[in-house]
C-alpha cells in the first residue's frame, strides 16, 4: 500500500529562544538555538496513515501489551481500560478514528515509521529533534508560554480542564483545534509527540548552539507538547520536557514526522 505524501510545512532557518527561565532546572538557561530550515509533519501521524505502515510491513498493529513501566503500581487495569477504545483489530485501526493521532506506539515504532516513509517516498523522514521541535511549537513567538501565547486557552488545545474531566474523553481529530502561526497543529495538547533525541537534565548547559541534535547515549527519551489525559496546563508550555523510557506506550503518546528542508 503506497502511502500519501504527509502534509509538511517548512519552519524557516534561523534563531530562537529555547528553554524557559520559570519552568524546570531541566529547561535552563533559556537560550538561543539557531535551527537550519526543516519541514515537520503539519500533524502527528494519524491512524490512518500509520495503517499503510502496517499493513506494507506487517508491522505489531498498536494494541494492549505490557504494562510499561512509567504505569504506578495498581494501575495496570486502568491503563488497559483507557488503551482499550486505542487498540486495533488486525491491520484496521478504531472505527472512526482514521483521522485521530495513532497512539499506543513507543519510540521505536514511531522510528519504524520513519524509516519505511523515508523508503518508500524516497526522503529521509524521521522524528523531529527536540530543537526543531520547539522552534516549530513556538511558531515565532519566542518566550511565549504556549504556542499562541502565555495565557492558557481551552479553544486552542484538547487537555483536560479539571482532573474529573478525563472520564469519557480521549483523542480528537488532529486538526479540530486552530494551528499555530507556522501552521503546525497539536503542538500543546491532543497526544504527546516523540521526539529524536535522548534526555540529559543539563544538556541545556552544554550542547551546541546551531543544530543541536541532543546526547548521543541515554536511559530515557523526550515527548513533547502534553496531551488529552492533562490537567496541569505546565505539561502543554512549548518549552516543557518529559523524559519517559524508550520502550513506553501509551494512550497519550504519538509522534509526527521530520526531514531536512530540500530533500
Amino acid at each position: 500500500m503506497t502511502p500519501a505524501a504527509p502534509a509538511l510545512v517548512r519552519i524557516p532557518t534561523g534563531p530562537f529562544v529555547m528553554g524557559s527561565t520559570d519552568g524546570g532546572e531541566d529547561e535552563r538557561p533559556e537560550h538561543e538555538v539557531t535551527i537550519e530550515a526543516f519541514c515537520i509533519g503539519v500533524t502527528p501521524v494519524t491512524h490512518g496513515e500509520y495503517a499503510a505502515f502496517v499493513r506494507a510491513t506487517g508491522a505489531r498493529a498498536p494494541g494492549v501489551f505490557d504494562v510499561p513501566a512509567i504505569v504506578r503500581e495498581g494501575a495496570a487495569d486502568d491503563f488497559r481500560r483507557a488503551a482499550a477504545p486505542y487498540a486495533w483489530t488486525g491491520h484496521a485501526p478504531p472505527a472512526g478514528l482514521e483521522q485521530h493521532p495513532v497512539v499506543l506506539v513507543s519510540w521505536d515504532d514511531a522510528v519504524a515509521y520513519c524509516a519505511w516513509l523515508a523508503d518508500t517516498m524516497g526522503r529521509p523522514f524521521r522524528l523531529p529533534t527536540e530543537a526543531e521541535w520547539e522552534k516549530a511549537a513556538r511558531g515565532g513567538l519566542d518566550r511565549r508560554r504556549y504556542p499562541w501565547g502565555d495565557d492558557i486557552d481551552l479553544s486552542q488545545a484538547h487537555f483536560a480542564p479539571h482532573p474529573q474531566q478525563r472520564a469519557g474523553r480521549g483523542t480528537s481529530p488532529v486538526r479540530a483545534h486552530p494551528p499555530n502561526a507556522f501552521g503546525v497543529f497539536g503542538m500543546a495538547g491532543n497526544v504527546w509527540d516523540w521526539v529524536n533525541d535522548w534526555f540529559d537534565p543539563a544538556w541545556y548547559l552544554t550542547g551546541a548552539s546551531r543544530q543541536p541534535g541532543g546526547p548521543g547515549a541515554g536511559a530515557l527519551r523526550v515527548v513533547r507538547g502534553g496531551s488529552w489525559t492533562n490537567a496541569d496546563v505546565n505539561y502543554l508550555r512549548c518549552a516543557y520536557r518529559h523524559p519517559v523510557p524508550p520502550d513506553t506506550y501509551a494512550y497519550s503518546i504519538g509522534f509526527r514526522v521530520a526531514c531536512a528542508d530540500g530533500d
